[in-house]
């Protein structure tokens, strides 16, 4: 490249050289011809004819002399151009966004570029308008600068043309006036977007357009304010320039914007909604579950009232829209198949506790869940208080037995959670009782209370199902129907007593009692250890054995109150009763209080 620029310098100097001879030769000229106009007129002086034949000499020479000059350009040139057509280097004179490429290689180039263009992509760029103010770090929108693109249009220059004079022409005033290429900038889209969305929204002066939302049966609506907003086709610019000069600040570009008033036609039109039967075919087999609607409690007139008045927020009253058929109502036509059937007994003698039962039991009887749906035992029970005619019932405290409202509710939910394993379902939720249940298997049982724990299952299944529950003359049952295909399978549940729990004997002290003499207040009995799994049949051949349940119940310890008075008359033991069928643990971290069911 260093005979490149000799070369150059060498033509230069040619140059300026012929160009003093030239200017010398039109001088010389013009003071013969000025002489020749300042004679007078008269006969013709012999003297002066060797003036004209000695301009005449001068210009043949000039003329010799710049044909020269020509051809020793013309052969200058063509080694010129021969040298650079060899040459693998960028020309001089050129740079690509202010960074210097001359006599470099593309690859030299682009190496030297992208050190140097870094510090660009990583800028921190803060955005203004008035008082406030943001950061944008340049590196979250994913810049790139095409140099590669740009390195190769520098080392084009010099070389696009076919005619070698040209080139030459086009490097030597490359050298002389020097070329700068802005490269192009890509960056992420939507993350600009979304930057410039986000700052739209954070103007303290920005457009307020109208928005609305459903809370508690009424539509609450913003009215809408004029202000500014940003002009993102400017500030996206400015920002591009930011990145390509480095600079630290941008004013944020805006417009006054006028926003639209409150549309509550097209509000009513996005929320109104009419509601829809629930349904079912047998070809295909599919039912489809009722919607309910929503429409406005008031006219559309009377709304428009509302919104007329200047106000930061409107309320609208709602109301819902039953369908005239559910899933529930629909016939039993649509669930075809008996899936899998549960039930247990109860003490139908204890009315309270029979009331519970059969409250709970009508919560979840003609219960339809559609595929992939969840089913949640005390959403669907609700909460157990005596407005709803929940009694008080046996239930055990801290491992003592008293009463309590709901006593009877978890016999419900553990019959529900064994037609559930029959039926294959997901089970999602399930904790066993504190102590060993009477009316199912220990490692079978399903304990529930308000808030937790709950019973949780899903409907895996790829068609819906519905739970058939009754109560009623010491038992409850439930019934899950469905369409039996090709994949199910025969469920069989097995627990197992894996390793009793040895209860112990507490002694009170008791001065009613005579020094000495012993009363059994609880009497004690074993807890357990169980495992519970799931088998599963194929054509009554075994399949598979899962282990889906490894619980533990507490034993009931036997409390003894001890005499300590010293005179009494000594009494026999008496053994308390205890409730018919201990169900519910309250299985949470509460302050030490274990109510059971």
């Amino acid at each position: 490249m260093k005979d490149l620029e000799t070369k150059l310098s060498n033509e230069k100097k040619i140059i300026l050289e012929a160009e003093k001879i030239i200017n010398n030769e039109n001088l010389k000229t013009a003071n013969a011809h000025q002489k020749i106009n300042n004679k007078k007129e008269g006969p013709i002086d012999q003297k002066s004819l060797p003036v004209k034949k000695s301009t005449n000499k001068r210009k043949t020479t000039l003329i010799l002399l710049l044909g020269i000059i020509i051809i020793i350009l013309a052969i200058l040139s063509f080694i010129f151009g021969l040298i650079t057509s060899n040459s693998n280097k960028i020309i001089s004179g050129i740079s690509i966004n202010g960074v210097d490429i001359s006599n470099l290689t593309k690859d030299e180039a682009i190496q030297k570029l992208n050190l140097q263009l870094a510090r660009n992509l990583s800028n921190e760029i803060t955005l203004t308008r008035g008082d406030y103010s943001t950061v944008l770090n340049v590196s979250t929108l994913d810049p790139k600068f095409n140099i590669e693109n740009s390195v190769d249009i520098a080392y084009s220059i010099g070389r696009s043309e076919n005619n070698i004079f040209a080139n030459n022409f086009k490097i030597i005033t490359t050298y002389l006036k020097k070329q700068n290429i802005i490269p192009t900038v890509s960056y992420n889209e939507d993350s600009i977007n979304t930057i410039i969305n986000n700052i739209n929204n954070e103007l303290p002066d920005k457009v307020i357009n109208s928005s609305y939302k459903i809370e508690d049966n009424n539509l609450i609506i913003s009215n809408s304010s004029s202000g500014y907003r940003i002009q993102n086709d400017i500030l996206e610019n400015n920002i591009n320039l930011a990145i390509l000069n480095n600079t630290k600040f941008i004013e944020i570009p805006v417009e006054q914007f006028e926003a639209d008033s409150v549309d509550i036609e097209s509000i009513y039109k996005e929320i109104h909604k009419e509601p829809v039967n629930a349904s079912f075919s047998n070809n295909p087999y599919e039912i489809h579950k009722e919607e309910n609607g929503l429409d406005f409690a008031i006219t559309l007139d009377e709304a428009k009232k509302i919104v007329a008045q200047q106000q930061e927020y409107y309320t609208i009253p709602l109301k819902t829209l039953k369908p005239t058929v559910t899933v529930k109502n629909l016939s039993q036509e649509a669930f075809p198949d008996l899936l899998a059937t549960y039930s247990t007994t109860y003490s139908s003698s204890n009315v309270n506790r029979s009331t519970n039962i059969s409250l709970a039991t009508k919560s979840v009887n003609g219960y339809v869940l559609m595929p992939n749906e969840t089913f949640s035992y005390n959403d669907t029970v609700g909460q157990r208080t005596a407005a709803r005619g929940y009694k008080e019932a046996g239930v055990y405290v801290n491992g003592e037995v008293t009463t309590g409202l709901g006593g009877g509710i978890c016999q419900v939910s553990s019959t529900l959670y064994n037609a559930v394993l029959l039926s294959n379902l997901e089970i999602i939720d399930r904790s066993n009782h504190t102590f060993k249940p009477t009316y199912v298997p220990a490692g079978q049982d399903a304990t529930v209370s308000w808030g937790a724990p709950d019973f949780k299952f899903k409907n895996n299944r790829n068609y819906p199902i519905k739970i058939i529950a009754s109560s009623g003359s010491g038992r409850v049952s439930f019934n899950i129907y469905g369409l039996k295909t090709d994949d199910d399978y025969q469920v069989k549940i097995e627990s197992f007593e894996v390793s009793p729990v040895p209860f112990t004997t507490q002694y009170q002290n008791d001065n009613s009692l005579p020094a000495g003499a012993q009363k059994v207040l609880q009497s004690g009995s074993n807890g357990c250890k169980t495992q519970t799994y799931k088998i599963l049949y194929k054509n009554g051949v075994e399949v598979s054995r899962t282990l889906i349940n490894s619980d533990t119940y507490k034993p009931h310890n036997q409390i003894v109150a001890v005499g300590t008075a010293t005179v009494a008359t000594p009494s026999k033991p008496e053994t308390p009763s205890v409730p018919d069928s201990p169900a519910e643990s309250q299985t949470t971290e509460t302050p030490s209080v274990v109510v059971t069911y």
